[in-house]
């Protein structure tokens, strides 16, 4: 149930209106919400996660207020990159999605990402897709040609760059749009692609083919959902050109806005660059997770405003492993006191319980006031090692306290991490994830040691530490930068 003692007004940032707006779902208390899934054809990175993540902290945040979210994530599984990932490894692109969705769903699991009420995939939706490209090109907002159909952005000059708040002009000189001397218009986007010899393709009225990118949100988010979302999501990259063809081709179809709110989360950046493959700044999440627990990972996420970018590096999730264990060590110690039997069942001086209540309100009122700061969670957090202080204060006094104080900084602790997704695992600290820390903190000192063979040219030592670790299961890869280091067993 919702905290109604702190369930104030909730401010959103709309991307659509450049500022701070109060949410007032068009739907009452139920909340239609669409955030754009990934294309799988690899395994999920950071920046998916950083996305997924933010998501599910405002999901849970609605829900805590006591909205009903129905919430819709798609798979992109249908797609060029997917097609041209299937012919290099000799396989069907369906079958290829089909194993990298079950991939995501590992990762997201672990992350603690709750799974969306409904994942709708391209490849099961393809009549419904053929339905609203053919109304579009009846209300002559689409045309076809050579088996391709393409939106015409001539019939809604109107609503072009309406998110991304830029001219028809700012997007012909400044985007990468899809060349093709058939098209009308360089900025029309294609909502059906004429099949290529050996691709993927299903029947239609134009012939053999298979969807353009942007057309699957909008008729699944409106199969699902409602012409009209309250919130539509997905990462800043999306604004242009997906987000902006999507709201043409559903206003266009439908006649009504296409989406209250528009939410978008701010890129992953390493050394200040975006994220991406091409620069070779790419990182799975599994191989994060080979070195931290999913809960730093998703600290690490969530302890900055969704919007900012993030710098990533190991720097910093190591500074992320170190504050999240001093609140996780907290916990851990707050519950060995509740499970100590000589702790007392009484109560304390009525004035000392009467200025913790105090405390402990004035830190509950913090947390809901940042969250309803367009979910600021980097000023929610700094609210949770606010209590980490003061509960670390109050174990000090062990002597003093009593079973049902524990309990109250117990129950907050648990209040918080509903929403943020986190301190969920710290009943599983014991002897053998203390060990594992050890083995994952001794295997680093080899492969220093190793390091140091390596630089002074030491190949009989080097190669001996390297094939001792391999017997173990663990496989080292060299690169120029830094050895990585993943278990093979």
């Amino acid at each position: 149930m919702p905290n109604k003692e702190f369930n104030g007004k909730l401010m959103v940032y709309n991307t659509i209106s450049r500022q701070k707006e109060e949410f007032q779902p068009i739907h009452g208390n139920k909340v239609f919400m669409y955030v754009c899934g990934p294309t799988v054809y690899d395994h999920c990175h950071v920046g998916h996660a950083r996305s997924y993540v933010a998501f599910d902290m405002i999901r849970r945040y609605l829900e805590h207020k006591g909205y009903t979210v129905v919430y819709v994530q798609n798979f992109t599984d249908v797609d060029d990159k997917i097609i041209t990932r299937a012919k290099e490894m000799g396989e069907d692109p369906l079958v290829l999605s089909k194993k990298f969705i079950e991939s995501y769903f590992e990762d997201m699991d672990k992350l603690n990402v709750r799974r969306a009420n409904i994942h709708p995939k391209v490849s099961e939706h393809i009549p419904e897709i053929i339905e609203m490209v053919g109304t579009l090109i009846e209300k002559g907002s689409a045309y076809e040609i050579n088996g391709s159909v393409y939106f015409s952005i001539d019939n809604a000059k109107d609503k072009v760059g309406k998110l991304s708040h830029q001219s028809v002009d700012d997007l012909m000189a400044g985007a990468r749009v899809e060349i093709d001397e058939s098209k009308r218009n360089p900025l029309d986007f294609a909502l059906w692609k004429k099949a290529k010899p050996g691709e993927i393709f299903w029947e239609s009225p134009w012939g053999k083919g298979r969807p353009g990118w942007h057309i699957e949100c909008s008729t699944m988010s409106m199969q699902y959902l409602d012409a009209t979302l309250d919130i539509h999501g997905g990462g800043m990259d999306l604004v242009f050109p997906h987000h902006e063809s999507e709201i043409l081709q559903s206003e266009s179809y439908s006649g009504k806005e296409f989406a209250k709110y528009w939410i978008h989360n701010g890129f992953i950046t390493v050394n200040k660059e975006k994220m991406s493959k091409s620069l070779g700044n790419f990182f799975t999440v599994r191989e994060i997770l080979e070195k931290y627990e999913p809960e730093v990972l998703r600290f690490f996420l969530l302890y900055t405003h969704y919007r900012s970018p993030i710098d990533f590096s190991d720097k910093h999730l190591d500074e992320a492993k170190q504050s999240y264990g001093r609140i996780i060590n907290t916990i851990q110690n707050l519950k060995d006191i509740v499970n100590d039997t000589k702790l007392t069942e009484g109560k304390r001086d009525g004035t000392k319980d009467k200025t913790f209540d105090e405390n402990l309100k004035k830190i509950r009122k913090r947390f809901y006031d940042f969250m309803d700061d367009d979910f600021n969670t980097r000023e929610a957090l700094a609210a949770v090692f606010e209590l980490t202080t003061f509960a670390n204060e109050l174990i000090s006094k062990r002597d003093c306290v009593t079973r049902q104080t524990v309990e109250k900084v117990l129950s907050l602790y648990s209040e918080f991490g509903e929403i943020l997704g986190l301190f969920q695992q710290h009943r599983k600290i014991g002897k053998s994830e203390k060990a594992s820390t050890i083995i994952s903190e001794l295997t680093e000192m080899v492969v220093g040691a190793r390091e140091e063979y390596r630089k002074k040219e030491d190949w009989v030592n080097a190669d001996k530490i390297r094939d001792d670790l391999q017997r173990l299961g663990i496989h080292i890869e060299d690169s120029k930068s830094k050895p990585k280091v993943r278990r093979t067993t």
